[in-house]
């Protein structure tokens, strides 16, 4: 009764924030909005900032062919505008009109591609008024503005003066659009790049200063607001981070190119956020799946760590951000050790509380599921069950708006869950120990969910622990199961002694071993994949709290792959690991 007494306040509050939010927005909407532009309207483009996202030349050849593949769907035009195409889907639609394609375009720059860009521009200008509403959301339209800007160069080259005029009065209108939904926007990220699209204008085109005044002072808002202490951001998604440096990295150069000192909060955000990337970053160089974090990007990381010039030390215990990192040798674990984020920024945020992931060498071996942009996969790949964690009875440590006339005005946000998360570290000559707790089961189940992980210094050895504790009268639910999913590329045996032998296609083994409980294999899937959903497997220890309040469990490097194998030592074996944790 508590936790929904404590979800319905949260969810009530958040609903009257985003209805005066809107009223607000719909004030400033008003029928003299048009008038109230910060200065002249612009005349042309002066600069045009650098897209430093990865291009695909090949891309570029499907798009003058009139295939148009987005979000795993394609469409063919036969010639006809792909804006005038049935939509396979709103993802589609989406990547469409946000134009973000464009850079493909530029890889493979000549007359013709050139051309084929400055039609299909023109095409969406002549069809703005009647454009999708996907093509009028706010992360949307931000995106679009963001890629004509980047990319005018190649839509702008060899234009007449009629096409560069319809060009930039449609920026304008689009501009004048975003700043007036910036306070409607939905929180976090898609707030924080409708900022930047503005200023991103602002710099871009002539005789603009005020509105480039403006827009520095939102956007310092907005920054000092969403990026914590320790670089990560408020919704504790990992990806907004890699998402946002990609966008502040060109803005800050557009500052320096026009001779304009940047805002300091995009200055600090940016010094923050570098070694918090590296924070994030596994032995293979991949993200993980925490809290809405789909596919890594390699082109993206890999362009984002030549800007690196911090040079700062990644700290491994975020705690703003609610994530730990453990680190020896080459084996990295990265553990969720942090409660739910506000309301408004949630509608990504997952049920893994205590979750980790583990790689090793150029490895993933322990992982979570990922994020599903299919709304058949969104709920199960956001619940307990489909992260490296106890789950209790099968059902999430959060819990989710569910009710479909609430979540299309709300959105699919996370309303309750884990709120005293307490951590306990200890770095020492010999290990690395973690002791952390969640309190996202008490509410129904009276129950307190804690985890201990401990890594050897030299990093061929993992022992950990799972234990529920129950508040008040005996447990009548008290069933759970601690899974461990599986990368796709990990082989997973039963070895003759009841323990699961994992192979790496290098040839690198672990062993996973458990006293109290024999491991089970079962099916699971990964679905945060630039292949797309692919099937794995997962290691499951299925128990009754009465039983077994606290299960131990170990993971051993047994071999090496390629660099030869350890000498190891039964991890069943030897002093008590968790003395003094």
């Amino acid at each position: 009764m508590r936790a929904q007494v404590a979800g319905t306040a949260r969810l009530v509050l958040f609903a009257s924030e985003l209805a005066l939010r809107r009223f607000v927005t719909a004030l400033e909407r008003g029928p003299f909005s048009r008038w109230r532009w910060p200065g002249s309207t612009p005349e042309r483009l002066v600069i045009a900032p650098q897209d430093i996202r990865t291009t695909d030349p090949t891309v570029a050849a499907d798009i003058y062919a009139g295939l148009f593949a987005f979000a795993g769907k394609m469409v063919e035009t036969g010639g006809r505008s792909p804006f005038d195409m049935p939509s396979p889907s709103q993802e589609w639609t989406r990547a469409l009109h946000g134009f973000s394609w464009l850079r493909h375009l530029r890889a493979a720059e000549n007359a013709l591609v050139r051309q084929n860009a400055r039609a299909l521009v023109a095409d969406w200008i002549a069809q703005e008024a009647h454009a999708p509403p996907e093509a009028y959301e706010t992360e949307n339209m931000a995106r679009r503005v963001i890629a004509w800007i980047t990319q005018s160069p190649l839509i702008l080259r060899d234009a007449d003066r009629a096409f560069y005029r319809r060009f930039l009065r449609s920026l304008v209108r689009q501009v004048r659009r975003l700043r007036g939904r910036q306070s409607d926007a939905v929180d976090g990220y898609p707030r924080l790049l409708a900022a930047v699209a503005v200023g991103v204008f602002a710099l871009s085109a002539d005789n603009q200063g005020r509105l480039a005044r403006q827009a520095g002072l939102r956007l310092e808002q907005e920054l000092r607001r969403q990026i914590l202490p320790d670089g990560g951001h408020i919704s504790r998604d990992p990806s907004v981070i890699a998402d946002l440096l990609t966008d502040l990295l060109p803005l800050r150069q557009a500052y320096s190119n026009r001779g304009v000192n940047p805002p300091q909060a995009l200055l600090v955000a940016i010094d923050r956020m570098m070694p918090m990337l590296r924070f994030f970053r596994h032995s293979d160089g991949s993200l993980p799946h925490f809290n809405g974090m789909s596919v890594s990007h390699a082109g993206q990381l890999a362009t984002l760590n030549a800007y690196d010039d911090t040079h700062g030390r990644p700290v491994e215990n975020a705690s703003h951000s609610g994530y730990q990192r453990l680190e020896a040798n080459g084996t990295v674990i990265l553990m969720d050790a942090g409660g739910i984020p506000p309301v408004g920024v949630s509608q990504k945020a997952h049920a893994g509380c205590l979750s980790f992931e583990m790689s090793s060498g150029s490895n993933r071996f322990i992982v979570n599921c990922g994020a599903a942009d299919d709304p058949r996969w969104h709920s199960a790949a956001r619940s307990t069950p489909a992260h490296s964690t106890l789950s209790l009875e099968d059902i999430s440590s959060g819990v989710f708006l569910d009710t479909p006339r609430l979540v299309r005005r709300l959105g699919p946000v996370m309303i309750d869950g884990p709120r005293n998360v307490p951590v306990a570290r200890e770095d020492r000559d010999d290990v690395i120990a973690l002791a952390a707790s969640h309190d996202g089961y008490v509410g129904r189940f009276g129950a307190i969910h804690e985890r201990r992980l401990v890594l050897r210094i030299d990093g061929g050895e993992i022992v950990g622990s799972d234990r529920l504790t129950f508040t008040g009268r005996k447990p009548r639910h008290d069933r759970f199961a601690i899974r461990f999913h599986l990368h796709p590329l990990i082989r997973a045996n039963r070895t003759a002694g009841g323990d699961v032998l994992l192979v790496a296609p290098d040839g690198e083994a672990w062993t996973f071993t458990c006293g109290l409980i024999a491991p089970e294999l079962e099916d699971s899937v990964f679905l945060s994949d630039t292949l797309g959903r692919r099937k794995s497997l997962q290691i499951v220890l299925p128990g009754r709290a009465r039983v077994t309040p606290e299960v131990a469990w170990a993971l051993t490097r047994t071999a090496e792959g390629q660099r030869g194998r350890p000498r190891g030592r039964d991890p069943r074996s030897g002093p008590d690991l968790f003395a003094g944790t």
